[in-house]
Formats: C-alpha cells, structure tokens, sequence
C-alpha cells in the first residue's frame, strides 16, 4: 500500500533534521582550524593573554583549567602542547617510562627520544596526558617530536614506525574529542593529512621547506607556522601566499612574538 504523502512543511522539517551540515565535523563538535588563522605559541614565561588572536598555543602541564577557560572566555581556542615522541625528565610522569624505552638526547637539555615502537609501554601514558588536556579543557593538542624516524635516536625505527605512532597518538587525541595536530614531519604529510586536524611547523622557510605543507591547505586545514633566525620581510610575503599562519619567535618560545 503506497503511503500517504507528508505535508510539505513537515516533509521540509524532517529533511532539514536528516541533512548534515556541512560545517560538521568528523566525532561531532571537535575543533577545525582553517588556514591563516592567527595564533600565539608561548611555552615559557609568564603566560600573556593579552595578544588579539583567536589561537593559543601553551604547555598542558603547566597551566590550569582555570588559566585554559580564562582563554576560552575571551573567545579562544587553545592547544596543549606536550612531547608525544620525546622523554623530559622534569615532567610530573617522568619517573613512569622505563629505561628501556629512553633513547638518545634529542639536542635540548633534559630530553631524550623515545622508542615509539613500544606502544605497549608509551600508548596509557599517552593516554594519560591526553586525559590531562581533555580534563583542563583545552580544545586540541600539539604533540611534538613526531619524526624520531629522521632523527639519532638509537633505536633502528622506520617510516613505518613513525606512521603507525602518528596515527596513535591522533587516534588518542580524537577518542578525547581534541583535534589534533602534526608537528613537522614533512615527509609523510602525504600519507598523514588525512588523520589530522592542522599541522605546526617550524623553519619550514629557512629551509625552503614550506611548500610540503600545501596539503592541509588544500584540505582546508591551518598551517601554524614559526620561524626564529629569518626576518619577517624573507618569509612573510611567501607565507601570505600559501596561507601559513606564521610568527617569528625567539627560540625559548616566552611572549614575544611579530606576526606576518
């Protein structure tokens, strides 16, 4: 038996709830910044919440949920920066990595590689610091030191090592309702714009390196970029043009900062 056909404004109403917005995001209400949005990356020094941009970029450890919903009161959005690939031996969850999983120094005082094949050991405590921005209620993650594989670490890891980890870690970040974003790694942009939510790269200009970045571009994500040894007059114009959001900082990345 054929149905009797709905009003039209009831039909209109029913399709209206069935269509999804296409400013939707993939796990619902998580974060997705778009290109050339401005930000401020400061990760020492007394925290400045002063600087008109609608992005801040601060450590996870240090700073309260008061300080992150003081931010999101001015109408902020911010990441939680944490190491994902790197032992710091000041951090409040030093003592739980094991030594066996602790590599070589990556060249900052304090730090040392991590063996990122050992998602046995490092997947719960990743978990765990993600469960510490989710908690504070910061709206993404910056997780750094994600291209061991690139680097002396003293473990034998592979490309292939180095995406499954990426992909953990943006999984975890994810589950949490956190965008996510890959920090430098230029070589699996490619392979890896498609499990995160923006990129944070640093000297891509001084290493004539910024153009690997034009997939999250192109893919409608932000590009949030810093330079410490060139003049803004050597990266702006070129920045402007591929639509990086991008700052010359000091490298001990306190308040200071000249935006393009």
């Amino acid at each position: 038996m054929r149905r009797p056909l709905l009003p039209a404004a009831l039909l209109a109403l029913l399709l209206a709830a069935c269509t999804p917005n296409p400013d939707d995001k993939p796990g619902g209400s998580r974060w997705q910044p778009r290109p050339g949005t401005a930000w401020q990356w400061q990760l020492s020094g007394r925290l400045d919440t002063s600087v008109d941009v609608p992005v801040y970029d601060i450590d996870g450890f240090d700073h309260s949920e008061a300080t992150v919903a003081a931010l999101h009161r001015a109408g902020r959005k911010v990441i939680c920066y944490l190491s994902a690939g790197a032992w710091e031996n000041w951090r409040p969850d030093a003592k739980k990595f094991p030594p066996s999983v602790l590599g070589r120094g990556n060249g900052w005082e304090g730090e040392r590689w991590l063996d990122i094949r050992r998602t046995d050991v490092l997947e719960p405590l990743m978990a765990a610091r993600l469960d510490l921005c989710r908690a504070k209620g910061f709206d993404a993650v910056e997780p750094d030191n994600m291209d061991g594989y690139r680097n002396p670490t003293g473990f034998p890891l592979t490309a292939r090592d180095q995406l499954r980890y990426n992909r953990l870690i943006a999984e975890l970040a994810h589950d949490r309702g956190l965008a996510v974003g890959l920090k430098n790694d230029l070589d699996q942009i490619p392979q890896l714009v498609g499990d995160f939510d923006f990129a944070v790269n640093e000297q891509c200009a001084q290493y004539d390196e910024c153009a690997a970045l034009k997939p999250f571009i192109d893919a409608g994500k932000a590009v949030f970029h810093a330079e410490y040894e060139l003049p803004t007059g050597r990266f702006c114009a070129e920045s402007r043009r591929l639509r990086l959001s991008s700052l010359l900082k000091k490298y001990e990345l306190g308040a200071w900062r000249r935006a393009c």
